[in-house]
């Protein structure tokens, strides 16, 4: 069976192991994504599933500031405090206070956003696809999928991450989780942009600090 991009995507995003292993897992279990699952296992190499229900209560609280306009605080805790001294854990904090400055998510997944908010959003977008001309039959499915998509929008663990956007920030804890060999929980974060809420002249900050970050 040929293995496609989407498939070696699809499971690197469940288990967090490399692209490559991923890629000869499915071909070891011709396409068959369980048992693909199952070979990173055996391997050692799908760690994250096992350690996300551990109690993440050290890690580090991350300040990172562009041009003196946006400012993010983060939160990102692991097991242990030896973990949170690790290079590679901090640099992963790091990133993370850099997408909320250049993506601005508004909750860390989607069950954290609030009932009310959902239905509103749901509204909102049925009266769009009715105004467009859309058939009534077809507007909850059209809804159904453009809430997926605001989901991408708002909720950090799945937006792509601005440094590959091919993986999303879900994916790239995962991957952090199986390397490093804790769980890692990003807990909270606060994000701050000058003039915010004051009507003002209309300037892409977010975008900016995206340019800055990938030049």
């Amino acid at each position: 069976m040929a293995i496609t991009a989407a498939m070696v995507k699809e499971l690197r995003g469940k288990t967090g192991a490399g692209m490559m292993d991923c890629k000869k897992a499915l071909t070891e279990a011709d396409g068959d994504m369980e048992k693909a699952i199952e070979v990173l296992r055996e391997k050692g190499l799908a760690k994250a599933a096992k350690k996300s229900g551990r109690i993440a209560a050290e890690g580090l609280v991350e300040a990172y500031i562009h041009g003196g306009r946006i400012g993010v605080l983060v939160e990102v805790n692991s097991e242990t405090d030896f973990v949170a001294k690790n290079d590679e854990f901090k640099q992963f904090v790091k990133d993370i206070a850099m997408q909320v400055a250049a993506a601005n998510p508004q909750y860390i997944k989607r069950e954290d956003i609030p009932q009310d908010v959902i239905e509103k959003e749901k509204e909102i977008l049925r009266h769009q696809a009715l105004n467009e001309g859309k058939p009534e039959k077809i507007v909850d499915k059209m809804v159904t999928g453009r809430i997926e998509k605001y989901y991408k929008e708002v909720c950090l663990l799945e937006q792509p991450f601005i440094k590959d956007p091919d993986v999303t920030i879900q994916d790239l804890l995962n991957q952090k989780i199986a390397k490093i060999g804790e769980n890692i929980s990003i807990r909270r974060f606060a994000r701050f942009e000058v003039g915010e809420g004051i009507e003002k002249k209309e300037e892409n900050f977010a975008e900016e600090v995206a340019k800055q970050i990938n030049s």
